[in-house]
């Protein structure tokens, strides 16, 4: 028998870590790999957590031995303790821990190791079980079928309980889809059909609960807590806002946009788009306006908020944060935004352009009618909101 590879326990350990959230290379040095062997992990699954991972090994009596229990086996054993001793110690039957020694003892000169226990116990219980997909054709044909029409694995599940309600058969979990599409070995549905998900991928990203996200904002307030009254524009001073990025967000510029009027503010940004650029120009370009129009702020999760405590304070703003990936609770900051790389088109590095030119780009925004405002422009609407400073809330600019 050659040299007994890793426990299979050690692999468990790796994807427990890679299910709470932990990436790759942390996940790896947590349980004592290279980061070379958990790729191979990695790639070898597919990117799929195995599974029965959270199920796996105890030292109880109703779940096999792991790695640590054989350890501790071989340690007693060394030490000179019977096998009742063993036994007792780890509230296993003697004849347990007597076929054990027996099964991890590999040459008598070295005696028991728990290493070539561990070694042997993984061997034993590989088995060349068929996938669902294997051995269902019709069940098959179907979810290839619905693949090729760029449905999604966690549709194609639940459709398949509508068209076919009476046939437990037609029966697959989205999870046995991908496993099939991904893990190498399984071959149930063909790789190339990877392509046709929405990702394209050909391995599966990890994904994180949202309080798992490594470099989250500390602080934040969830945009679910913002005043209803910015939802329907009929309150002025309620704020959204973003930063447009260069090339390799080398460079950017940020974006100000009043969700009643539409009024735009360009944040100009020559020396870097951090936490502190971003927070000195936007508390100098909010100064300007009158504190009855500086509400609240709503800004995507973006690390050049970081200071975001500071800037409400310097402000007077309440400061929100969008969900991750949820662009349109910004709908009004993505508009103008689209409007502003007409502008700025990307590709371009943004350093190029002269505070001057923002003032003149924003000025242009401002000046554009808007059928919401009953073509009135964002310059006129705010106008007439500064000359009346105390106009109780809920006012309605066409009035």
């Amino acid at each position: 028998m050659g040299r007994p590879g890793l426990p299979r326990e050690v692999q468990h350990r790796f994807w427990r870590e890679m299910r709470r959230g932990v990436v790759l290379d942390d996940a790896a040095a947590s349980v004592g790999v290279s980061k070379t062997v958990a790729w191979r992990w990695f790639r070898e699954a597919g990117g799929v957590i195995p599974a029965g991972i959270s199920k796996y090994c105890g030292d109880s009596q109703t779940s096999r031995l792991s790695f640590g229990g054989r350890e501790e086996i071989s340690c007693r054993r060394a030490a000179g303790d019977g096998v009742r001793t063993i036994a007792r110690a780890l509230g296993r039957s003697p004849s347990t821990i007597s076929r054990e020694l027996v099964r991890g003892t590999q040459r008598r000169k070295t005696g028991y190791r728990a290493s070539v226990a561990q070694a042997r116990a993984d061997a034993r219980a590989r088995r060349p079980k068929m996938s669902t997909l294997s051995r269902h054709e019709r069940l098959r044909e179907y979810v290839q079928d619905k693949l090729q029409s760029k449905h999604s694995p966690e549709q194609i599940s639940h459709r398949l309980s509508m068209d076919f309600p009476h046939d437990p058969e037609m029966r697959v979990s989205h999870e046995t889809i991908y496993r099939a599409l991904y893990v190498q070995g399984r071959g149930a549905l063909k790789r190339e059909l990877a392509r046709c998900l929405r990702t394209g991928r050909g391995l599966r990203k990890p994904r994180r609960k949202v309080a798992e996200r490594r470099g989250r904002i500390a602080d934040m307030v969830n945009i679910s807590e913002r005043p209803a009254e910015a939802d329907d524009r009929a309150v002025p001073g309620h704020w959204e806002g973003d930063l447009i990025a260069g090339p390799q967000h080398h460079s950017a510029i940020g974006t100000l946009v009043e969700r009643t009027t539409g009024y735009v503010i360009l944040l100009h940004l020559p020396n870097g788009h951090g936490a502190v650029e971003v927070q000195n120009s936007m508390v100098e370009a909010m100064s300007s306006i009158p504190g009855h129009l500086r509400r609240s702020l709503t800004w995507d999760q973006g690390r050049e908020l970081t200071n975001h405590i500071e800037i409400a304070a310097a402000t007077e703003m309440d400061i929100y944060f969008c969900d991750p990936h949820s662009p349109w609770q910004r709908g009004t900051n993505e508009n103008t935004n689209g409007l502003l790389r007409q502008h700025f088109p990307k590709g371009f590095d943004l350093l190029g352009y002269h505070r001057d030119y923002l003032e003149f780009v924003a000025a242009e925004l401002n000046s554009r009618p808007r059928k919401r405002l009953d073509w009135k422009t964002p310059a006129e609407a705010l106008k007439v909101l500064l000359s009346k400073p105390t106009s109780p809330p809920g006012v309605a600019l066409t009035a």
